[in-house]
């Protein structure tokens, strides 16, 4: 396969939002707050700022340099989409044989009586994220502006209310990521 000689991707940066690069260390402020992320560079790629813009680019890329450059360039929009606007995940409580009680307890979310167990099932809540109980309409809303630690906090939840040893098809219950996205 030939090699391309030369691949580049452009993030533009919106108004309001400050990106600082030092080597592969990448800080992006907002009006939501502030990442910071050391990204994982190989040899050979540039990322460097240049007007409103990022620029990841690279010279004579086989495939594996080719992905890594779309990869770094999603990273840095991500940050910047997080410190604008934030992230949402909603997650939705089903129970049907027996009712499952959750409630928020510092940093992490506890389950009792899950399947009418004696044990509370708790799951971890990464700092930086909120998580809110609406039990009105059995919902969990778990937002932050790190789209990693708030995807994370939601599968811990969902994995917290696994079941093992039933069958999947009569026991149901359990709390589901439902929807997933940009907060606004």
């Amino acid at each position: 396969m030939a090699k391309d000689v030369h691949i580049q991707k452009i993030v533009e940066i919106p108004e309001g939002v400050e990106v600082e690069i030092e080597g592969s260390k990448v800080t992006v402020k907002g009006p939501k707050g502030e990442l910071t992320r050391k990204l994982p560079v190989p040899k050979g790629i540039l990322i460097y700022k240049k007007d409103n813009h990022v620029v990841i680019e690279t010279f004579f890329a086989n495939a594996r340099k080719r992905a890594v450059v779309g990869t770094l360039a999603a990273h840095i929009r991500n940050m910047i989409t997080g410190v604008t606007k934030g992230y949402r995940y909603k997650l939705k409580i089903i129970f049907s044989h027996f009712p499952m009680n959750v409630k928020v307890e510092g940093d992490k979310l506890v389950i009792s009586n899950f399947l009418g167990e004696k044990a509370n099932r708790v799951a971890k809540i990464l700092p930086g994220v909120t998580v809110k109980v609406d039990k009105k309409n059995n919902d969990i809303i778990v937002e932050g502006i790190d789209i990693e630690k708030v995807g994370q906090t939601a599968a811990n939840i969902e994995l917290a209310t696994k079941i093992k040893d039933k069958d999947r098809r009569k026991f149901m219950d359990g709390i589901y990521i439902y929807e997933k996205g940009v907060a606004q």
